[in-house]
């Protein structure tokens, strides 16, 4: 049969056509012919009647496709055409999806970069194939996310969430208290971002911490982290079978840190180490070192300010922080080996005025300009706490929204693709997790 190139307009919808094509779909279908061209052309009768394909001519339409490819059916008699407007709707309507194979191949396309949605699958089924425990709902088969990967990997983290709360409270039970080290009074310039603790200052999620290190670094690995603050991220390192190297100014700080490794990390192979000085000369502090992963939250800007130390880039003006803050990273890209990560968590500030400014851009902007590769972004969604106290006031005040989330940005020093082959196959396990001061 001979394809025929014939204008949209010279043809003729079948009247009776019991088949419906929403606006959504028919969207669908142009996405879909403006990305794979159009492959399947319309079926008509002897006089430019519709007999299948009333969607894609919609589609054309929307497209403004003046000529369309058609094939002629004209041997098919007025009960054929009829039978065959319905049949053809039907008969694909009647097959089935081998669900395991299709995760499969929908992952590959994802690693490719490829617009999932342009596949035609409606929200709701994609989020019951690859649902955040790694569910296949549709027909109960046990995916493989939440074994792979311990959480799904989107840029969306939920704390929230009940498991990620609970595999909180798993690593809380320990005994890691981060505030401890912090007996000067921290200043907190502004309440609206969820970051702190009810003793004053901010403590690191130490899910969010297990997870940077499991996906972003090699077992055995050395980690970098020049804005150490409490312990959680190195008591969490040795946990995970990771060294690591954390550099603060606060000597009191490290103490602490030091005091609560001692009795939480007694039985693990590694034990986190800590320095203390001014990090913009973290290489002079640490040594000769090559970190296989960097991971660190700094301050953000003077929203907490830790010590009347005039180092303390926190106690300083925002342009000369940044100064400081680009000086840092770039001294850490120096002491991290060729294809490795960097995770940074950040969270946008404001100045005295109210407005944004622009801390997150900053950061990518300094890493960039120290040689990183910009290679993922996500957010952290954080628990509320008591921001609903808060939120009402300074909407009906000034507008302004009730901050609960935190910026993770990935960099890549690099090839990303190596650097993922560097770190090996991810060993995290929530699915059993116990409180019982033993990592599952």
């Amino acid at each position: 049969m001979q394809v025929e190139q014939i204008e949209t307009g010279a043809l003729i919808p079948y009247v009776n056509n019991s088949r419906t094509h929403s606006d959504e779909q028919v969207m669908q279908v142009a996405s879909s012919i403006k990305e794979f061209g159009f492959t399947n052309p319309i079926l008509i009768d002897g006089d430019g009647g519709i007999i299948a394909g009333h969607g894609r001519l919609m589609a054309a339409k929307k497209l403004g496709l003046t000529n369309i490819p058609c094939i002629r059916l004209g041997h098919l008699s007025e009960a054929q055409k009829k039978a065959y407007v319905i049949a053809d709707n039907q008969l694909a309507l009647n097959s089935g999806w081998d669900l395991d194979i299709l995760k499969v191949e929908m992952e590959r396309l994802g690693e490719l970069d490829f617009d999932i949605e342009l596949l035609g699958f409606d929200d709701g089924f994609i989020d019951n194939l690859f649902d955040d425990d790694g569910e296949l709902y549709a027909d109960g088969i046990k995916g493989q996310m939440a074994s792979d990967f311990g959480f799904a990997p989107f840029t969306v983290f939920n704390a929230r969430d009940g498991g990620w709360q609970k595999r909180k409270q798993y690593w809380l039970s320990m005994g890691i208290k981060s505030e401890l080290g912090r007996d000067i009074d921290i200043t907190v310039a502004s309440k609206s971002i969820n970051r702190g603790n009810d003793e004053g200052g901010s403590v690191f999620d130490p899910v969010l911490c297990e997870i940077g290190y499991e996906w972003f670094s090699p077992k055995g690995g050395l980690i970098l982290d020049p804005f150490a603050g409490g312990s959680v991220r190195g008591i969490v390192a040795a946990k995970c079978g990771r060294q690591y190297i954390g550099n603060d100014l606060r000597v009191e700080q490290i103490e602490a840190n030091r005091d609560q490794a001692s009795q939480i990390c007694i039985d693990d192979e590694i034990m986190p180490a800590w320095t203390t000085g001014d990090s913009c000369n973290i290489k002079a502090i640490v040594g000769d070192i090559k970190a296989d992963a960097i991971f660190s939250c700094p301050p953000y800007a003077d929203l907490e300010v830790y010590s009347d130390a005039p180092e303390d880039i926190s106690n300083m003006g925002y342009n000369e922080f940044i100064s400081a803050y680009r000086k840092i990273i770039a001294e850490s890209f120096d002491l991290l080996a060729d294809n490795s990560f960097a995770v940074w968590v950040v969270g946008e500030v404001r100045d005295k005025r109210g407005n944004y400014l622009n801390f997150i851009g900053d950061t990518v902007q300094a890493f960039k300009d120290a040689g990183f590769h910009y290679y993922n972004e996500a957010i952290l969604v954080t628990p509320v706490g008591s921001l609903p106290l808060r939120a009402g006031k300074t909407m009906k005040a000034s507008r302004k929204l009730g901050k609960t989330h935190q910026n993770i940005l990935v960099f890549v020093k690099g090839d990303g693709k190596k650097a993922a082959q560097r770190c090996g196959d991810i060993e995290i396990n929530i699915e059993d997790t116990e409180i019982d001061g033993a990592l599952t």
